[in-house]
Formats: C-alpha cells, sequence, structure tokens
C-alpha cells in the first residue's frame, strides 16, 4: 500500500483532533516508524544534488522550520526523503509559547493559521537533541537550525538573544537561520526595518567570523523575511543582504493578510497564515529579491507549496531551493517526491 493512500487514510482522524494534539501524536508515531525502519517503505527522491551556499543539498526539497521547533525528531522526518530538514525556532531560554488553542486549520483553502510563539525548552536542550540524533552524528545530510529571541527580551536588545543562540548551535549547523518575521512574537517583524536590520546583521556577521575562525569552519547564516513586504522593503532588505554579506534568504515566512481566505472558519483567528493562500505573495517576494539580488545570493522559497507544480513555480520565480510545512501535512509524505520529480534536472 502506498504512503500516498496509508496517509488519505489517516488524515482523517488527524483533521479530527485538535491540531496540536494531532501534532503531538504524529510526530512521536514518526520517529519510532522510523526506528523500526518502516519509513524505509515508501520511496525517496531519486539524488538530485544542488549546492547551495557552499553546502551540497542531496536534492532540493527541504523541511522548513517550525515542524520540530526542539529537534526531536530529526531523525524520524529525515527517513522521509528530505534534501535538507531545518528545525526551530529556538531561542536562548525556554518558553511555552502563546494561550492554547494555537492552531487552526482552513481545509477549505488548504491553509493553517497558527500563534505558537516560538514554543520550544531553550537552546541548550535543543543543541543536546541535536547531538543526540544519527542524522548530526552520522553527517546524513544538510541540517539547517532557525534561531530567534525570547518574547520576553525588549526589541531592543534582540540582537543579544541572536548572537546568544549562534553560539550555542553554530558548531552543529549546516547552516543558521535567523527569523525575523515571525508575526507571534510581538514587534519582531520591526527588525525588518533599514537600521534595525543594518544593525543585527553587522553584529551577527562579525560574530560568524569570529565562530568560523574559532571552529575553523564556515558555516552559512540565511535571514528568513515575511511575505508582507513591498517592492521598497524587499530593495531595503536586500541591499542589508548584500552589503553583510549574508549567504541566503529564506523567502517566506506566514502571512497576516486574510484576503484569501475571508468569510471561512477561523479565518479571524490571530496569527500567520501558511499554506496555499501565502502562494503568491511568497512568489511575488521572491522575484522582487530575484530582480534585486541577480545571483549575488541564493533564495530558499517556502510558502504554499502543496504538489509538484508549485515548487516548480517558486524555482521560477527565482529561488533556487524549496521548503514544505503546510503541504506537507495536508499532502503527507509523498508531497517530497513529487516535489523533487518536478524539480529533477
Amino acid at each position: 500500500m502506498s504512503d500516498k493512500l496509508l496517509y488519505s487514510l489517516a488524515r482523517p482522524l488527524l483533521f479530527s483532533l485538535d491540531a496540536e494534539q494531532a501534532h503531538n501524536l504524529t510526530l512521536p508515531l514518526l520517529r519510532r516508524a522510523a526506528a523500526l525502519g518502516l519509513t524505509r517503505l515508501s520511496g525517496r527522491p531519486a539524488p538530485d544534488p544542488r549546492t547551495v551556499m557552499g553546502i551540497t543539498f542531496p536534492n532540493p526539497v527541504g523541511l522548513a522550520a517550525g515542524l520540530d521547533k526542539d529537534g526531536a525528531y530529526i531523525d524520524g522526518l529525515a527517513s522521509l526523503g528530505f534534501g535538507s530538514i531545518e528545525i526551530g525556532t529556538v531561542t536562548p531560554r525556554p518558553q511555552g509559547g502563546n494561550p492554547k488553542p494555537r492552531i487552526f486549520r482552513l481545509p477549505q483553502a488548504q491553509g493553517i493559521i497558527n500563534r505558537m510563539g516560538f514554543n520550544n525548552g531553550g537552546v541548550d536542550a535543543f543543541v543536546a537533541n541535536v547531538q543526540a540524533s544519527r542524522f548530526y552524528q552520522d553527517k546524513q545530510g544538510v541540517l539547517g537550525l532557525n534561531i530567534g529571541k525570547n518574547a520576553d527580551t525588549p526589541i531592543e536588545r534582540a540582537a543579544d538573544d541572536y548572537l546568544h543562540c549562534l553560539r550555542k548551535v553554530y558548531p552543529y549547523a549546516s547552516y543558521v537561520t535567523v527569523n525575523i518575521s515571525s508575526p507571534n512574537t510581538k514587534n519582531l517583524r520591526q527588525l525588518q526595518g533599514e537600521s534595525e536590520l543594518d544593525a543585527l546583521l553587522s553584529q551577527l556577521k562579525d560574530e560568524q567570523l569570529r565562530l568560523a575562525d574559532q571552529h575553523k569552519r564556515y558555516v552559512p547564516v540565511a535571514l528568513k523575511i515575511a511575505p508582507d513586504i513591498d517592492g521598497d522593503q524587499v530593495r531595503n532588505i536586500a541591499g542589508a543582504l548584500l552589503r553583510h554579506k549574508i549567504d541566503g534568504v529564506i523567502a517566506t515566512n506566514t502571512t497576516l493578510s486574510r484576503t484569501a481566505v475571508q468569510g471561512m472558519p477561523h479565518a479571524e483567528e490571530a496569527g500567520g497564515l501558511s499554506g496555499a493562500p501565502v502562494f503568491e505573495l511568497s512568489n511575488t517576494v521572491i522575484r522582487l529579491l530575484k530582480a534585486e539580488l541577480g545571483d549575488a545570493l541564493p533564495i530558499i522559497g517556502v510558502g504554499g507549496i502543496m504538489r509538484g507544480e508549485d515548487a516548480r513555480a517558486k524555482i521560477a520565480a527565482g529561488a533556487q531551493l524549496v521548503q514544505l510545512y503546510t503541504g506537507f501535512i495536508y499532502a503527507g509524505p509523498a508531497l517530497i517526491r513529487d516535489a523533487a520529480a518536478a524539480l529533477r534536472r
């Protein structure tokens, strides 16, 4: 029985549960299935290596951050055939995130609204989980570590949190993502402003170079940005990325827009909207970034990939790699192969 059929049978049960409850049920089951070798029964994408940020990715379809915030399920997720696994967002200190309920499905639109709020066990527990994973120990593939700030850290001290996390995760990362675009931490998106972004990236670049010298290994740093920005904001961000020699940009995070889901159940819930409704917003930002950056800096496209053709559209817009999250929840593991097949050279 194919994994596509199996997931089509399991999804109604999962979707009958509260979204966060289903999340907390599925990931431990996946970890157990991988440990028993059951996930090997499903097909994996054919090798299709791409070199981006100086890293060779086995295939161009990665997992976006957010699904495994603490790095507790790396081995299970890696067994599904992703070309990279990005975990986090992690903060310096543990925090519980926002009150529940905080995840809402919008099946009619193939979307999800979440206001999790960087719930995680803190960077020390995060690093311990990474070190314990077979994926890390055996250097099985590309591991992105996504860092953020604590909710109670004043925005003017945000750089302290990012620098603290960068120092902690640097030795274990294939690349590090700096998340300044979640809508669920108060004022976080202010860091996308021109002066704030310049100040943050300057400090991060200095620390990256210091750590590269200390560890004798250069770990690329990418910036994750929001879809809710206009052309002038994209130009400012692109200029800052180039000035500070940041290694990549991930476009995009979730949207605050509700234009595509007006009138649907849960549409007015606070939080970031992901899935199909963010697809075109994300693609627009990717196209604008590509026009500003050219080939000087790679773009990783994420947002609304629900089928293989959507992954191809991200590449056509200017991305070099893609990441899945909400589409993976709606379509299951078969989407990894479908997207990889659509992108295969």
